[in-house]
């Protein structure tokens, strides 16, 4: 194989790869190589589906998903793009980078949305899978909000810092924590918000357990070695679907 990767070819190739048949128009350009891979495999895992559910519903062989996922090079066209973003129940402009600056929210609302209390159940197993909150502390200048890459390890959310940072000065106070999820094709979400006592966590034998259990690292980078713990004292949430 070549330096540039190639797609599956024979019998498990699409149709619509590259390349295309006369009259498929390229994807929209996109922010970096791989980037479209990795947004296609995270929005599948989201759904739960396997990559052989999601190729069959969108009509493709499991291998030109597979090499969608994981070639930098890939180039599929509108089609195969639109395709998956309907078996993915997103938008192309999602796939492709376009809204990464965007701040979510600003699509219109659906006809008839419904708007639910989620349990402290729900609000639990929401918390455990994500990796970035919004911490709020107070600070000398007031209320201060801001992200943290967090795991809920023994139903506590914990994440790790820096002394002297924002995120420090939670330490022996009661903090408010929010972590949400807006899908902005169907204009649905969920936030759940948890309020409760932070403190910071020196005993060797629980930093070591924090650091064999906790799956997310501070996307900030640095030596941030100071591991701070909210113990939940309220738990609410709620939904949007449509």
């Amino acid at each position: 194989m070549s330096d540039q990767q190639q797609p599956p070819s024979g019998r498990d190739r699409d149709p619509s790869a590259p390349g295309q048949p006369p009259g498929e128009q390229p994807a929209p350009e996109r922010a970096g190589a791989g980037d479209l891979g990795r947004r296609l495999a995270h929005r599948r895992r989201e759904l739960g589906l396997t990559r052989e559910d999601a190729a069959a519903r969108a009509g493709m062989a499991p291998d030109y998903l597979r090499y969608l996922e994981e070639s930098a090079g890939a180039t599929p066209g509108t089609n195969v793009l639109l395709r998956l973003a309907d078996v993915l129940r997103t938008t192309v402009t999602e796939f492709t980078g376009g809204a990464a600056e965007r701040p979510p929210g600003q699509g219109q609302a659906a006809p008839h949305p419904a708007f639910t209390e989620l349990s402290v159940r729900e609000c639990r197993a929401l918390l455990a899978s994500h990796g970035v909150g919004r911490l709020a502390v107070n600070t000398a200048s007031g209320p201060v909000v801001v992200p943290v890459n967090y795991s809920v390890v023994d139903g506590s959310i914990v994440f790790r810092t820096a002394p002297g940072t924002t995120p420090a000065l939670a330490v022996g106070s009661r903090v408010a924590f929010e972590v949400d999820r807006v899908d902005e094709a169907l204009s649905e979400g969920w936030s759940v918000l948890v309020r409760g006592h932070a403190r910071a966590v020196t005993d060797p034998g629980s930093v070591r357990r924090l650091t064999e259990r906790a799956h997310s690292e501070p996307w900030a980078g640095g030596v941030r070695e100071l591991w701070i713990r909210v113990d939940p004292t309220e738990t609410t949430g709620r939904r949007i679907t449509v």
